[in-house]
């Protein structure tokens, strides 16, 4: 959506270790000027604010720099030095230098999340146009100093660390550059969370959205209804057979785990701190068999024989919440926990496969549809999730999200969608153009090329997953927002999302294996709002490939698992037993498949 521009500042067509930092920035920014010279650091700057803008607003900036610069392992550790009168900073290694002065301002001319930023020889000059932009200047400081920034401690022996002179303009085309990760499914630990939100908080992704309920697992603790998270969070044992694979295949090993409220609030603060906002989802009016395992009062229909039980399985399940008002009493509880904790204004409520047969058998259900003058099951989805949206805006302020269905259940019908209801358009793009031409907002999440849970080449040395693959390169040649859209579509396309789903990834490993490298193409794509080009470089943008053979040294500096371009190493292969890799479903007809069951739910 704009064209950004690379300039070295050399004429002899040779490249500095330097140089080769300032192409390896993820994401591109939009203009990259090279200036002489370079300012040696080997502590924490000294971050000040400083400019004419609002001072509550500049000192939050500045301390969030100070925050995420001080966390490096500088080689002569994080404390600033004190600089007295006269001194200056030296650009020479090893020579004793005042601490270089970074000063930090709001600049009300910038756009939202916009920077500018300056390595001068002896100084850091950060312009932003809020606290957003200020964090992300701090994450491209990051990038440009050596691999070593990337762990947690300092190396032995380290020297003072050389960052380029350079001038950057930068801002992102698209507000909504989003992570989704599946906790519901397995587990992820906070611990493996955090790391994953540094990480991906690097990349300038500012959407962390937690799946924290699901037919397999409820992972939210409830002091109001303690039995969600008792009995809902965790499962006897753990399908490990692909859906179309007969006969089922278990791991009788109990799993299970739940953040604390506490958990939640440090989540969504650690979040906060590196600009991301976290977006929680509670799952409705369907994938709710964990809820219901904890509260079968609630469900819609018989329950089903022996009762209700979190799911070893994976699929779609008939069970659905009843759109009742003991229900309604129960969510306004726990989302009232939820947001207590988080502060989120963005809020997932799900909408997706349902199926809704058990509304139409229950006759409560049927006569609640009546008294509110719905003709269909279908306008009672859309009224239902109109209700949760109402009330999350009305008692928290918040903002709902919806998968498609959501949207496609209300088109043309009685209780139409909240108009400010946020459409997440996972099954392609048509039905995204759809809900953005009806005046929705619309984020990108189409399977292909999103869903990083799909394996990342066909290859038998791949681990198991659901299918696939989406490679690299599809990932790079998105194209969030297509040109031929009409312009009002175009406007209300405000993102970009890759979803992560957990079925077949049970450990923290295994997940950053499929997040990385193709979560730095979608940073990459989100920012720019179009596509890129792995492989060749172009003017003003060097090529994706090798700005992501850089990263992923940072990713082993920082300890983090992903996989390498060339293949998966011996250890990460699925190998023979449960892990090993079979074709399942092919990306390209689930796409197909996706997009004509969209387009026939919204006839």
């Amino acid at each position: 959506m704009f064209g950004p521009t690379f300039d070295t500042g050399r004429t002899d067509g040779k490249r500095t270790p330097m140089d080769d930092n300032l192409g390896s920035l993820i994401p591109q920014p939009m203009s990259v000027h090279k200036r002489p010279g370079s300012l040696v650091l080997n502590s924490l700057p000294d971050v000040q604010p400083a400019g004419i803008g609002d001072p509550a607003a500049t000192e939050q900036a500045a301390a969030t720099v100070r925050h995420l610069l001080g966390r490096l392992p500088w080689p002569c550790g994080g404390e600033t030095a004190t600089a007295t009168a006269g001194e200056t900073a030296s650009a020479t290694v090893g020579q004793t230098a005042a601490t270089p002065r970074c000063s930090v301002s709001i600049d009300s001319e910038l756009a939202p999340e916009a920077y500018y930023l300056a390595i001068q020889p002896d100084a850091i000059i950060i312009q932003a146009g809020d606290t957003a932009g200020a964090a992300y200047a701090a994450q491209t400081i990051r990038q440009l100093l050596p691999d070593e920034a990337w762990r947690a401690a300092p190396l032995p022996a380290t020297r003072d660390w050389p960052i380029p002179c350079v001038e950057i303009d930068d801002k992102p085309a698209l507000t909504w550059r989003g992570a989704h990760i599946d906790v519901a499914r397995h587990f992820v630990t906070k611990r493996e969370l955090l790391a994953l939100i540094d990480a991906l908080a690097a990349l300038k992704l500012n959407r962390l959205h937690l799946h924290l309920t699901d037919d397999q697992g409820w992972r939210i603790e409830s002091r109001l209804h303690p039995r969600l998270h008792e009995i809902g969070s965790h499962r006897a044992r753990t399908r490990i057979s692909l859906n179309d694979e007969a006969p089922k295949v278990y791991e009788d090993v109990p799993h299970g785990g739940y953040y604390t409220l506490d958990d939640l609030a440090e989540i969504a603060g650690y979040a906060g701190e590196r600009g991301m906002a976290v977006v929680p989802e509670i799952d409705l009016p369907g994938h709710c068999t964990a809820l219901l395992a904890a509260l079968p009062e609630l469900g819609a229909g018989p329950p089903p024989d022996g009762g209700y039980e979190v799911s070893p399985d994976w699929g779609i399940f008939p069970y659905l919440i009843a759109p009742l008002p003991d229900s309604m009493r129960v969510l306004r509880d726990v989302f009232g926990e939820l947001l207590g904790a988080t502060g989120s204004r963005f809020v997932h409520i799900g909408g997706d496969e349902c199926l809704l047969g058990r509304w139409r058998d229950d006759e409560r259900v049927e006569a609640a549809r009546r008294d509110r003058g719905l003709a269909t099951v279908e306008d009672l989805h859309a009224a239902f999730l109109r209700d949760v949206a109402d009330m999350l805006a009305a008692d928290f302020a918040a903002r709902a999200v919806v998968w498609d269905e959501g949207f496609a259940s209300s088109s043309g019908r009685t209780g139409m969608l909240r108009p400010d209801t946020i459409v997440m358009a996972w099954r392609g793009m048509q039905i995204a153009r759809d809900a953005a031409m009806a005046g929705h907002k619309v984020v990108a999440a189409p399977v292909l090329p999103t869903y990083f849970d799909y394996y990342q080449e066909r290859a038998a040395t791949e681990p198991v997953a659901i299918g696939g693959p989406v490679r690299l390169a599809d990932v790079a040649a998105f194209t969030p927002v297509p040109e031929d859209w009409p312009q009002q579509a175009r406007d209300n396309l405000i993102g970009a999302q890759f979803q992560v789903w957990t079925e077949y990834i049970r450990d923290g490993r295994s997940l950053e294996y499929m997040i990385f490298p193709r979560a730095c193409a979608l940073a990459d794509v989100a920012w720019s709002g179009g596509p890129v080009d792995l492989s060749d470089g172009e003017p003003g943008r060097p090529a994706l490939i090798s700005r992501i053979a850089a990263h992923l040294r940072r990713l082993d500096a920082a300890g983090l698992e992903y996989r390498p371009l060339t293949g998966p190493r011996p250890w990460q292969e699925g190998g023979t037993g449960t892990k090993r890799h079979r074709p399942g479903y092919l990306i390209q007809d689930v796409a197909i498949h996706l997009d004509r069951l969209a387009a026939e739910e919204a006839r």
